[in-house]
């Protein structure tokens, strides 16, 4: 027997994906919550442009992070 794939609106990501990023809780606790994968919700995360902007910020040094806001 096979699984229907289930579909999520944009709305409901985002809010899953807000509880994560403005939150103090886990991917796991969310994903949990809403009944998802927890891979599911952490892809989500990983791809939304807030937490990779953050990512990127923080993956930068203090000298590489005040070149980028200044320019070349």
């Amino acid at each position: 027997m096979t699984r229907r794939r289930r579909r999520f609106s944009p709305e409901f990501k985002e809010e899953a994906i807000r509880m994560v990023l403005e939150g103090d809780r886990t991917v796991a606790s969310v994903a949990r919550k809403f009944d998802i994968n927890v891979s599911t919700l952490g892809s989500w995360v990983n791809r939304h442009p807030i937490a990779s902007a953050q990512e990127e910020r923080q993956a930068l040094s203090g000298p590489e992070r005040a070149r980028s806001r200044t320019g070349p």
